[in-house]
């Protein structure tokens, strides 16, 4: 790609959350190949709630090397989805420096839970992967005008029938799903409500995906219940069952793909669509 008149996202800028590592970083490379100015928030810190290590200083640090290896700009905070006053901080340091806002790209999201008790643990979970994506919306669409794009980290574990209420997965695992479920209504009806401002609102639902929420312990057990302490490699034998096609995971980048094409003016008459990218996952049922 050569030339900023190949470039989708020339003179845009994008805040993404979680964007230290995972598909927060992915989405942030490449948009910002695209030609993408770069808001970039992640907690780079691990709640005391949390079963498996979430991103670190080091991982923010490597996302802002990635986006300034590729000419462009980024604004980088340790932020918390939970407290709203962490995400109108950053939207308000990115605009001080970027001067616009463009596109929003909800993305931060956990599962495997430790907490001490089972209510805890969902309430934790919802607090991040639901009320997360909420206060993202609510800290920067006063910032949003015409053409602006939001787009919505879900997944296909909130679309499939029953998982929802499956004991086996677990209160965080519940949570996780549930709030991936909530959401792909949210979008249908926050879209409904700025369409008239010609403000766009998707999401976009994974299936396994190649990241450390895929690969912790719990998810392992979870797909692997057969064994005590199944490692990665016990998993992987397992994985491919969730997809249609033959493949255990899709990469992070493969979800940034239409995360790109979603921010870009190509999809500029799309919005309220729950878009899956899920290798046939959602054809098999639940």
């Amino acid at each position: 790609m050569s030339g900023t008149e190949t470039k989708r996202m020339h003179g845009k800028v994008a805040l993404i959350t979680g964007a230290a590592r995972g598909q927060g970083r992915a989405h942030a490379l490449r948009l910002a190949e695209e030609g993408a100015d770069i808001i970039a928030v992640d907690i780079c810190e691990t709640p005391d709630s949390m079963n498996y290590p979430l991103a670190t200083d080091e991982d923010l640090a490597q996302t802002v090397k990635g986006v300034e290896a590729l000419g462009r700009r980024i604004v980088a905070r340790k932020g918390d989805v939970r407290i709203k006053a962490d995400l109108v901080a950053t939207v308000e340091a990115g605009l001080a420096e970027l001067g616009r806002l463009d596109v929003v790209v909800a993305n931060a999201g956990v599962t495997a839970m430790n907490s001490p008790t089972l209510l805890q643990a969902f309430v934790d979970g919802v607090e991040i992967d639901l009320v997360g994506v909420l206060h993202t919306v609510s800290a920067t669409l006063p910032h949003l005008t015409a053409g602006a794009s939001i787009i919505i980290t879900g997944s296909t574990a909130g679309l499939m029938k029953g998982l929802v209420d499956n004991p086996k997965i677990g209160p965080g695992g519940a949570a996780y799903a549930w709030s991936k479920r909530t959401l792909a209504s949210y979008v249908e009806s926050i879209a409904l409500q700025l369409a008239p401002s010609m403000i766009r609102v998707n999401a976009v639902h994974p299936t396994n995906t190649n990241t450390a929420l895929l690969h912790n312990d719990d998810i392992y057990r979870a797909f692997r219940p057969d064994l005590k302490q199944p490692t990665r490699e016990d998993a992987m034998l397992a994985f491919p069952a969730m997809q249609a096609m033959p493949i255990p995971y899709v990469e992070p980048e493969d979800i940034s793909a239409l995360v790109a094409f979603l921010a870009s003016d190509e999809s500029r008459y799309m919005t309220g669509l729950n878009l899956r990218v899920d290798a046939g996952a959602m054809l098999k049922g639940s």
